[in-house]
């Protein structure tokens, strides 16, 4: 796979700017980048997983760090779990700016496709190989669902579970022609080039907030990819709810920002 990148491509890509303060080189042929900010003991319990299942011996992880100020990214402690690569963004822009410098350096890097798992511990990592063994065998977008058969949702909030299966996935199901089941979170896996297409071109200041996980949901489908849902395992802590999205004004622009996707809004001009 391993395409090179055109230089007017590359040329054309909007990424915030970013600080890279520690990178080992590329080792395998993908990667698993986790974005970060402020996760605290979260990211630590993550990574200590992710080492126990010797991910680091198939993938590279690399975190993307938006800014965090809680001290949870020590540089020896992430070298001891196996991290590869340490971005920190300095540009503007919550996840979807993050996730494009960190998408952006993998590409760079040579990666053939990427996995994608948040950093608040919530996903279990056993995953993570069968969604590179999805890629090798030429799907391009694999996402993690808690609802399909042999996944779990544990301790999901009611008002949130009741969002997913009767608002988002059914509205980016019928927008994309996929039948997706669980679209909100952010654990997936992505080709390289399908990452690549400029019909896709993920690579836009458009994608600043929390756009870019509902737009390639509706985007990946249409274009003619490869999708796929394997189950996986998502538990809420008891009694917290570690997401950066709170308030009523949050939930209202992601309602917004999936009508928009659905209406192809954030699709590249022709």
């Amino acid at each position: 796979m391993n395409a090179s990148i055109s230089p007017e491509l590359r040329a054309g890509w909007q990424v915030p700017s970013f600080e890279t303060p520690l990178w080992l080189g590329r080792r395998h042929s993908w990667c698993v980048v986790i974005p970060v900010i402020n996760e605290g003991e979260r990211i630590k319990s993550l990574l200590s997983r992710m080492a126990a299942l010797a991910i680091d011996d198939i993938a590279d992880i690399i975190i993307i760090d938006g800014g965090s100020t809680d001290g949870s990214l020590q540089m020896d402690s992430l070298q001891k779990y196996g991290v590869r690569g340490l971005l920190v963004k300095t540009g503007p822009g919550k996840l979807s700016a993050q996730l494009r410098c960190v998408y952006s350096f993998a590409l760079d890097q040579g990666y053939d496709g990427i996995v994608s798992i948040d950093g608040n511990d919530k996903d279990d990592p056993e995953a993570i190989p069968r969604f590179i063994d999805a890629l090798k065998h030429g799907v391009d977008f694999v996402q993690a669902s808690r609802f399909i058969s042999g996944g779990t949702a544990e301790n999901t909030p009611k008002s949130r579970d009741f969002a997913i299966r009767y608002i988002h996935a059914p509205m980016l199901s019928l927008s994309s022609g996929f039948r997706w089941t669980d679209t909100t979170q952010g654990f997936r896996a992505y080709s390289r080039r399908m990452l690549l297409d400029p019909r896709v071109a993920p690579f836009r200041d458009i994608f600043n907030s929390y756009e870019l996980l509902a737009y390639l949901s509706h985007c990946a489908p249409k274009a003619g990819y490869r999708c796929l849902e394997l189950p996986t395992i998502r538990r809420y802590p008891k009694g917290e709810v570690p997401t950066k999205i709170t308030s009523v004004r949050g939930n209202i622009a992601l309602l917004v920002t999936l009508i928009r996707a659905c209406l192809n809004i954030y699709s590249p001009k022709k």
